[in-house]
């Protein structure tokens, strides 16, 4: 199992400085969310030639690798060139991947809850485009569900993975989703066991239940929006204990895929840069005693 850091919250330090922060908070691995200088949100990739190059010299340096990109692109509609552009975008991305030698690409479907249906069948068409590629350059993709999002849903999501019949394409969980995933109840357990031997990838950080009675207060009342954190493990109100307990029940630590290898375990804390250097080692401490017994 690769243990990785999500770098969203020091994206603003330069590659090389990024990629030594990493490495004095006891990480390994890095995992690679959208950076305007690489692989921004919805828009074509930036990695330019010497971005990748001081990138490959500051992991040889300081020992680290990059466990999986993140990326987000509206390759589910509901908007058709749109929909064309990304799969451009997943083309260069995927290329990008294999000159750095990264085999792992996370992502989310990224369509639109008002139009699940018209997304949905954009998302298989863009599957069917993507997948050989995929399956030729030896790229598992994990995928996600994300709050407001044309599906939401843990066991709905899973059954599109799933559908593909692909040991190229698999099922990510993030906890800080997880009371989306199941409209409220936060069933870790549950959820977990259902993806099943498809689950490659969990990603850690805590949130509130924005399903409870005043939870968050956001005006006006009944807006077309979702919110969530991803604030450190305690401070909201995801089940831990029994995330990790299941983990270790599934042998997750242990897992192994025909593609892409090793399971990831991502510390996914955004929003409160001022407390990362104590949270990324404490997260990174947990997960090892909860999962390498370390």
């Amino acid at each position: 199992m690769k243990v990785a850091f999500d770098v969203d919250v020091i994206k603003e330090l330069p590659i090389t400085d990024m990629v030594r922060q990493v490495s004095e908070w006891g990480y390994k691995y890095i995992e690679q969310s959208p950076h305007p200088r690489i692989n921004p949100f919805y828009t074509h990739p930036k990695a330019s030639r010497e971005i990748m190059t001081e990138y490959k010299n500051a992991l040889r340096n300081y020992g680290v690798e990059i466990s999986s990109f993140i990326v987000v692109y509206r390759w589910s509609g509901p908007d058709e060139l749109r929909r064309q552009a990304a799969v451009k975008n997943w083309k260069r991305i995927i290329e990008i991947a294999v000159d750095m030698g990264v085999q792992v690409i996370n992502t989310e479907l990224s369509g639109t809850p008002d139009e699940p249906e018209i997304c949905e069948e954009m998302w298989y068409r863009s599957m069917e485009e993507l997948l050989p590629i995929i399956e030729r350059e030896g790229i598992r993709v994990e995928i996600q569900s994300h709050p407001w999002d044309f599906c939401e849903l843990n066991d709905q999501t899973a059954d599109m993975v799933k559908s593909l019949h692909s040991d190229n394409v698999t099922y990510l969980y993030s906890a800080p989703h997880t009371f989306f995933y199941d409209k409220g109840k936060g069933d870790v357990e549950r959820m977990l066991k259902y993806a099943g031997s498809d689950l490659s990838h969990v990603l850690l950080a805590d949130t509130m239940n924005h399903t409870l009675n005043c939870r968050y207060i956001v005006n006006p009342p009944g807006v077309n929006a979702t919110i969530h954190q991803h604030v450190g493990l305690g401070e909201g109100e995801v089940d831990f204990d029994t995330l990790f307990r299941t983990l270790r029940e599934m042998d997750f630590a242990n897992k192994r895929f025909n593609v892409g290898g090793d399971t990831i375990i991502t510390a996914s804390l955004f929003g409160y840069p001022e407390k990362m250097n104590v949270q990324a080692v404490e997260t990174r401490e947990r997960i090892e005693r909860e999962l390498l017994r370390k």
